[in-house]
């Protein structure tokens, strides 16, 4: 019988996301109560082929379940795009005896980790990532953080905006995907939502600014999503077309930090804990996510391949309730 005892990585890559750290306390303790070893592995891929680790203990992951970034570090790596990069990073596996990763992240990490996978090292991905685009799970870990941040810096603006008769275009973040700019745009009475995975035109946007304006409505509040951009420019094209003072403000890198909420905080030590049980089996080459609640896992390029569907309903109703 096999008595070699299990050695595990975890790292980061990718953009951080709040709820990182939490994930990695819930790998790291799964993994150690099973007695496994654990390899804290320093700035993504990057430090994986240059060897940048440190061994993990229970205190390694004391105090961080509740903040923001992350703890192990993210930096991109052109190198592991290629095979030779890959095959580096099998070698440092093989020198340290790592025998799987959970790999924190969103697409591009985990076509890193199925790479890593198809090389000989099982990987396990976490959906870590801000902007909910990862077709295979319902939510990513910081999604629900970046969001109440971004609702807390449209109401700090509405208030400005209200003083002034103002409308205040703000643009959120989201890379190619409208998932933040949709519910933060409903939670704030945004008067109008722009998101990339639906056109609206600018005479639209002003038609709905203006019957608005003819019942009674002063200050404005147009939401922008990151892939639509371009907000300087709708605010000037709003007040040229309106007359009323328009300005805009793109909120940025601040929804990327800041303490992660309950539900992240609770959704990554479930799926931490989860990826730890998939590669003690010695189960690779998987995304963990949610699905209806409950927490699943995909292979990997199966993952890469889905479609996310635009929740239509909810943009329906931003619209309808939005005067």
């Amino acid at each position: 019988m096999d008595t070699k005892q299990k050695t595990i990585g975890i790292l980061t890559s990718g953009g951080d996301a709040p709820g990182m750290n939490a994930a990695a306390r819930a790998v790291v303790r799964a993994a150690l109560k099973k007695g496994m070893r654990v390899i804290g592995i320093q700035r993504g891929y990057n430090g994986l082929i240059h060897g940048e680790m440190v061994e993990m203990n229970m205190r390694s992951v004391s105090d961080i379940i509740h903040r923001g970034g992350t703890m192990l570090y993210t930096a991109r790596c052109v190198e592991f795009r290629e095979w030779e990069g890959v095959l580096k990073a099998k070698k440092t596996c093989e020198e340290t005896g790592i025998d799987g990763i959970v790999v924190i992240g969103g697409d591009g990490s985990f076509r890193g980790a199925a790479d890593l996978s198809k090389a000989g090292v099982p990987c396990v991905g976490l959906p870590g990532t801000i902007d909910n685009d990862i077709a295979c799970t319902e939510y990513t870990i910081g999604y629900d953080t970046a969001m109440n941040t971004a609702m807390e810096m449209v109401d700090k603006i509405r208030d400005t905006s209200q003083s002034h008769d103002r409308c205040s275009v703000v643009e959120v973040m989201g890379r190619r995907a409208g998932y933040i700019a949709l519910n933060t745009g409903i939670a704030c009475g945004a008067t109008c939502i722009l998101v990339p995975e639906l056109e609206m035109k600018m005479e639209d946007v002003i038609a709905k600014i203006k019957e608005a304006q003819s019942l009674g409505k002063q200050n404005f509040i147009v939401l922008v999503a990151e892939g639509v951009g371009g907000s300087n420019e709708i605010a000037k094209q709003i007040e040229e077309a309106t007359g009323i003072e328009s300005r805009a403000t793109v909120l940025g890198h601040v929804q990327r930090g800041g303490n992660p909420t309950v539900r992240d905080r609770v959704e990554a030590s479930r799926m931490g804990y989860y990826a730890v049980e998939l590669l003690e089996k010695g189960i690779g080459n998987r995304v963990v996510g949610l699905q209806k609640g409950e927490v699943v896992d995909f292979d990997i390029q199966e993952a890469l391949s889905m479609k996310k569907e635009f929740p239509m309903d909810l943009y329906k109703i931003a619209n309808e309730i939005s005067f």
